[in-house]
């Protein structure tokens, strides 16, 4: 026998009964043990990753990425990206500025609701200088947010860029943080005050018109390496989380300095 099993118990020389009561203790014990670290193990990585963008100021870029096909994953290292601008994207702002701020945002998010109005200083302050570019990062765990996406995508359709922008403005202002964000039930009338047909718009919504794009938006993104919201990427360079204005202004000033 090996010397392993040769050394005496630690119950040795003790009665029958009180080895008997030791032993069963012992046994609830390590049961309980094991019970714990399958309920651990068993955490996803999607309710941390709620977890994380709730009570962090800046989402960590690896909190997961969001509705990605097959459940939450990790988004790559977040760097300096090539991002081209679509014909399909919004620019405010000179379309023949330097400086290109592309920004991934949800629009149920409280931090993106904080960093929004740094963006309009930005550009009432470098006109002519910036141009702004929004992209569509809808976090599963707000539950409005694909569709409000989805509802500046056909007001945009319905009205043209001046709208579209006048509509995000809007739902940024009026959205109420705690994860309620803005009632769907309200998306019609706030299209038809920014002044596009609220029938029309209705249809376009109801019918998920644009529910491929704010996904397409999301995917892309995620291969970017964003991974919470905000991400804004100054002409590449990633600037994450709801920053100080004056944080994202020197951003901007190195670029225009090159």
């Amino acid at each position: 026998m090996s010397e392993l099993y040769n050394k005496p118990s630690l119950f040795a020389g003790a009665s029958p009964k009180f080895t008997f009561i030791m032993g069963l203790v012992s046994g609830v014990a390590a049961v309980s043990l094991i019970g714990f670290v399958l309920i651990a193990t068993s955490a996803t990585p999607g309710l941390l990753a709620k977890l994380g963008n709730n009570l962090a100021v800046n989402p960590s870029p690896q909190a997961g990425v969001p509705n990605a096909p097959g459940g939450e994953v990790p988004p790559p290292p977040l760097g300096k990206q090539d991002i081209k601008v679509k014909s399909s994207d919004y620019i405010r702002g000179s379309k023949n500025a330097p400086v290109t701020v592309i920004t991934y945002s949800d629009l149920e998010c409280p931090f993106c609701k904080r960093f929004h109005p740094g963006v309009l200083k930005l550009m009432n302050d470098y006109k002519g200088k910036v141009r702004l570019i929004y992209r569509h990062f809808p976090l599963s765990f707000h539950a409005n947010a694909q569709k409000e996406a989805e509802a500046s995508e056909c007001v945009g359709k319905l009205g043209g860029a001046d709208k579209y922008w006048s509509f995000i403005d809007k739902i940024f202002e009026r959205s109420t943080v705690g994860g309620t964000g803005f009632a769907l039930d309200k998306l019609g009338p706030l299209a038809k005050e920014v002044g596009v047909d609220q029938t029309k718009f209705q249809k376009c919504l109801d019918d998920g018109e644009f529910a491929a794009k704010v996904q397409t938006d999301l995917q892309e993104g995620a291969g970017f390496g964003v991974g919470g919201t905000p991400t804004t990427f100054v002409n590449g360079t990633p600037v994450e989380g709801a920053v100080p204005f004056e944080q994202l202004k020197a951003v901007v000033d190195q670029e225009l300095a090159k």
